[in-house]
């Protein structure tokens, strides 16, 4: 769940140019991560929406690849991830429920 304070970091409204300025990366750089499923803009009319945690996801992988690292291992640290913070909200929940 997110907190109400940072929930805006959520949001995709956030064009790809403007994107493209923040992040340093090119626009072709973001479109192939996201041909290579790192990164999941919102689309209306054609047009990619991105958030600010995109934003701070598209960094993230540039460090990662500037250190070498494959696209596919950034996903699959990802993918890692995302399992570990659902198990473990399943778990809160659980927990959380049985008191």
């Amino acid at each position: 769940m997110t907190n109400k304070d940072d929930s805006y970091k959520f949001k995709k409204v956030i064009s790809i140019g403007i994107v493209s300025e923040l992040t340093g990366l090119s626009q072709r750089q973001i479109r192939y991560y996201e041909e290579r499923k790192l990164i999941f803009p919102d689309r209306s009319k054609g047009i990619r929406k991105y958030s600010f945690a995109d934003v701070e996801q598209l960094m993230e992988i540039a460090d990662k690849r500037e250190e070498g690292v494959p696209t596919q291992e950034i996903r699959r640290e990802m993918t890692k991830e995302i399992r570990e913070k659902m198990l473990k909200g399943q778990m809160n929940a659980h927990f959380r429920f049985r008191s």
